[in-house]
């Protein structure tokens, strides 16, 4: 598929995705980027969001950074701590042909052991595809 065909892609950014990563997104004619503003339980309770949302926000500025960079039509935003949540708020404003979730690699992956794509594929009926991405200082 070319870029001048529409193709519309979910990017939920638990980790920004690096170059090789963003080689999986080229076919993409532009990627809508959501960055849940992931917290602890206990910062949660006590309603203590600011330090989460400043990561998140952090996150989608790097991520929006590295699509561009790579010529992607890239917009986002800070999304629900639940990323299923963040993926169906995400759809209730935009039409995307699929979803692609970028996270720590299997072992420091918290989303994984909380069973992300078997929710999220119950609960949407498009391609779900994951990315694993090791996090570093290039991001």
């Amino acid at each position: 598929m070319s870029r001048t065909e529409t193709r519309r892609t979910l990017l939920v950014a638990n980790e920004v995705p690096n170059r090789e990563a963003l080689g999986e997104l080229a076919d993409a004619s532009s990627v809508l980027v959501v960055a849940p503003a992931l917290n602890s339980r206990l910062k949660h309770w006590f309603s203590d969001e600011d330090d989460a949302r400043r990561r998140a926000e952090d996150r989608l500025a790097r991520s929006l950074e590295h699509l561009a960079s790579e010529g992607v039509d890239a917009q986002g935003w800070v999304g629900d701590p639940d990323p299923v949540q963040a993926i169906d708020d995400a759809l209730h404003l935009s039409a995307v042909e699929r979803i692609v979730v970028a996270t720590q690699p299997d072992a420091g992956s918290n989303w994984l052991a909380r069973d992300l794509f078997v929710r999220a594929r119950r609960r949407f009926a498009l391609p779900i595809r994951h990315l694993e991405v090791i996090a570093g200082p290039s991001g």
